[in-house]
């Protein structure tokens, strides 16, 4: 069925396109997932940066919410999800989001043009901004070096005020230490990843300040399983799945 081209983008257009061009499973998890992530974050009139921002489901939501300019970072390169810019492109087509642009391009490659920005996401792709460092930090010197190099890039690009999202997984999961697949996340690869106070303690050294980490649940299970699995001893034994929230004062 063809979506009829909305004359005005709204978040009902935008739940409509999202499900069906396939962007997401189900609407009500999709609408707990965004109340989640954006909790406390104000979108209205703020130029956003979505860093690993795939085919733009984060980037036209705050679009939708009143965002005046948002950039998706999201290179086509060997790893990057199929057809991500097709299906960019098709959403943006259908919601008319001039304000929203996709910039196929590597964070450390991006040239901002001395722009700041209001609100960064990092959504699941902080450890891709250089996984053999990501793998190598605890321990490495090189490796704490090449990301703290990458964060004075991210503070720069940051006005005071900036509030800065990052979600991932934890690299510290019972599956993990067993050494068995994980059904909740059987594509995760857990030495890929670093638990979030590795995170923070960088981005402290380069100026963001305020660290808030909240463990996340399914959101299948809604508000419920936020409160019974939102905590870092019962997701050790799911997801250890993460957000977390710093700003630039």
């Amino acid at each position: 069925m063809k979506i009829e081209i909305p004359t005005e983008p709204t978040l009902e257009n935008y739940f409509t396109a999202v499900i069906k061009e396939g962007l997401y499973p189900n609407r009500g998890n999709l609408q707990f997932h965004l109340k989640t992530l954006f909790k406390d974050i104000a979108l209205e009139n703020r130029r956003v940066l979505d860093i690993g921002g795939g085919s733009g489901l984060h980037s036209f939501y705050v679009a939708c919410m009143g965002a005046k300019e948002v950039v998706c970072l999201e290179p086509e390169t060997e790893g990057s999800r199929s057809g991500t810019r097709e299906k960019f492109g098709k959403l943006g087509e259908i919601l008319r989001q001039d304000q929203v642009k996709f910039e196929p391009v590597t964070f450390q490659a991006f040239d901002p043009g001395g722009k700041q920005f209001d609100v960064i996401l990092l959504h699941n792709s902080i450890n891709h901004l250089d996984e053999i460092a990501c793998i190598n930090l605890p321990n490495n010197k090189a490796s704490r070096a090449i990301y703290l190099n990458i964060f004075s890039k991210l503070s720069s690009l940051a006005n005071g005020g900036t509030k800065l999202i990052v979600c991932d997984c934890s690299r510290y999961n019972v599956f993990a230490l067993l050494r068995v697949r994980n059904p909740f996340a059987p594509t995760i690869e857990w030495h890929k990843h670093q638990a979030p106070e590795v995170w923070t303690d960088l981005l402290s050294q380069v100026g963001f300040t305020n660290p808030s980490i909240r463990w996340t649940a399914f959101n299948t299970l809604r508000s419920p399983g936020r409160v019974l699995l939102g905590n870092k001893l019962l997701s050790y034994f799911l997801r250890s799945h993460f957000r977390f929230t710093m700003e630039k004062p």
